[in-house]
């Protein structure tokens, strides 16, 4: 480390935001870059802790090799930083804006102190590396003659055939919506991070020879025949899209939504697929029912539409503002977080279990909810324990997470497994069942963080370049 008592001189900076008041006025990213000098500060705070755990299994799932490139910033070193970030992570772009940080939870300056700042940095390094030119595509030199169907461009796609492309084999990414990308594109919103991002990535694996081919179902107009005829190994990267539903009386009214469809109406909108909102928060009274990012990222976009008042429940007692003892360093920890859409607008009520959804016609008008604990002895909107609390609601979200991939992927290919948990079952080498066939991020894994996604992509790569050196489907499926 180019200064070794760094992290006693400095203190930790968050990323810079734009005011409350303006960006609630557009749909661009909150968070601004980094300054260079602040870049260079906080890499300074990197300790030569001799074991880093932000790069271990309760840190970062791709192994990102922090402390090298938090040294090689602080030295002014950027390109080199940048070669170190992208030799473990293909998107840092992503990961960087989107990533909840678990290699800063598990930094060891957190045990007593801040943690660094590595989200920050990572965002720096790759932002650096993109205005230098030094992002260029990396297509292989020889061919394997080997072909490689993947199903699904969300991270863990992508980064699988990024990996799959460089190995030398022929890589085709079948993308049932109109555009790439998967939830990136369309689930997460402009605010937190910008779309042409995804389309600069991609402009970067087609000049490496992936080839892209969106509109395409999978089951309906690619079937797994038609893959065992053409392809020498299929890749299921097609991600957890089933939402949790609430079966509760008043289900059926109008008015209540999954959190993702409103999400990606925003999203098309935006992008201009679509011309107009179908489900708008505007001068409506909104309750969204998850305390998690899916939730915040509603409670942004509701704010942007213009709601009148927008709720916020969760079924959990509030959490304590310091790291919880039953979270130890470097455990990821149990403690209140607040993202800048908190910062924004709305209310938080925490304890609440949703009971019934009531209206006096077909729409939704009031919610029914049962006071469950009163945590920290406040009662966020009153109410003892067991009471019932009633909201009006014109608009209610349903943000309560994923139980899974689409079950129809067991009607495209015979033979399939799920868990009890409704997920994909593979071997250890992200084979399912069917020899040739691999599955791998959130169908597997349930859903999880963008990080572990990308993570399973470059998995997947390396052990389906390891079948291909010695089968092929083609050959499985002639058998």
């Amino acid at each position: 480390m180019t200064d070794a008592k760094g992290f006693l001189k400095f203190k930790r900076q968050e990323i810079p935001r734009r005011e409350v008041g303006q960006r609630l006025q557009d749909w661009a990213e909150v968070d601004q870059p980094p300054p260079l000098s602040f870049l260079q500060t906080q890499s300074s705070r990197c300790m030569d802790c001799g074991v880093a755990f932000c790069q271990g299994d309760h840190g970062c799932p791709v192994n990102n090799l922090i402390p090298e490139w938090n040294d090689l910033v602080s030295q002014n070193r950027w390109k080199e930083a940048a070669q170190r970030l992208h030799s473990t992570n293909n998107f840092p772009e992503f990961t960087g804006r989107l990533c909840p940080a678990p290699c800063e939870t598990a930094c060891v300056l957190g045990v007593n102190s801040e943690p660094v700042n590595i989200k920050a940095l990572e965002w720096g390094i790759i932002d650096r590396a993109f205005e230098s030119d030094w992002v260029q595509p990396r297509p292989a030199v020889n061919s394997s003659g080997r072909k490689v169907a993947i199903i699904g461009s969300g991270p863990a796609g992508l980064a699988a055939a990024q990996q799959l492309a460089r190995l030398g084999h022929e890589v085709s990414v079948f993308e049932k919506t109109k555009s790439l990308g998967g939830l990136l594109r369309y689930g997460i919103p402009d605010f937190k991070m910008r779309k042409d991002l995804i389309d600069r990535r991609l402009h970067q694996l087609h000049k490496e020879g992936v080839q892209f081919h969106t509109s395409v179902i999978f089951g309906e107009d690619l079937t797994f025949a038609e893959i065992s005829t053409n392809f020498d190994a299929l890749v299921l990267a097609t991600g957890a899209e089933v939402p949790r539903d609430l079966q509760i009386p008043g289900r059926e009214l109008s008015g209540i939504h999954f959190a993702m469809d409103y999400l990606i109406d925003q999203n098309q909108v935006l992008s201009g697929e679509r011309s107009t909102n179908s489900i708008t928060a505007r001068d409506k009274r909104v309750v969204i029912l998850g305390g998690g990012d899916t939730g915040s990222d509603c409670l942004g976009t509701a704010l942007r539409q213009g709601a009148r008042q927008v709720l916020q429940f969760d079924i959990h007692a509030r959490p304590p503002h310091t790291r919880d003892p039953k979270t130890p360093w470097p455990l990821w920890p149990m403690k209140l977080k607040s993202s800048h859409a908190h910062e924004e607008g709305g209310l938080r009520h925490w304890s609440l279990s949703t009971e019934e959804f009531l209206g006096s016609g077909q729409t939704i008008e009031r919610v029914r909810t049962r006071r469950l604990d009163l945590g920290e002895g406040e009662a966020l909107g009153g109410g003892e324990f067991g009471a019932d609390l009633f909201f009006e609601a014109d608009l209610v979200i349903l943000a309560m997470g994923f139980s899974g991939p689409l079950q129809t992927l067991s009607s495209a290919i015979s033979g399939l497994r799920f868990s009890h948990r409704g997920n994909l079952v593979t071997d250890q080498n992200l084979m399912t069942d069917i020899p040739g066939v691999f599955a791998g991020g959130d169908n597997r894994r349930g859903a999880s963080l963008i990080v572990w996604a990308i993570a399973e992509g470059r998995n997947l790569a390396e052990k389906v370049d390891v079948y291909l050196k010695t089968n092929s489907l083609k050959r499985s499926a002639a058998l």
